[in-house]
């Protein structure tokens, strides 16, 4: 968020993780970023349509029945971003989640 709030429009990193690799994906699959690649030890960034981004602290181990709750917490508007939820089947967004009919652990939001 530093380097979109900055103006950039595309970010490197020297060090990221599996997991956020997965992240990337689905962030790429809704449009917040254009692109990402892997290369040796740096990853660089794309930015897309993206507003905001922010990893969900404590990781809250959420019910099929409390996920739209944690949803309106963290996002501005209904049906405008999603929220990233780590289940036993993978990585996959709250909606994902509420028609799968699966919990688990609240990772990061998107809008």
């Amino acid at each position: 968020m530093n380097a979109k709030n900055a103006g950039k429009r595309e970010l490197e990193l020297k060090r990221y993780s599996k997991l956020l690799l997965s992240i990337l994906a689905i962030a790429k699959l809704k449009n917040y970023i254009k692109d990402y690649k892997a290369e040796g030890n740096s990853l660089r960034i794309t930015f897309g349509k993206l507003n905001a981004c922010h990893a969900i602290k404590p990781r809250y181990m959420v019910q099929v029945s409390d996920i739209e709750r944690y949803a309106r917490r963290y996002l501005p508007a209904k049906n405008l971003g999603i929220v990233i939820i780590s289940t036993s089947k993978g990585l996959m967004t709250h909606l994902t989640a509420i028609e799968k009919n699966i919990g688990g652990s609240l990772i990061a939001y998107f809008y």
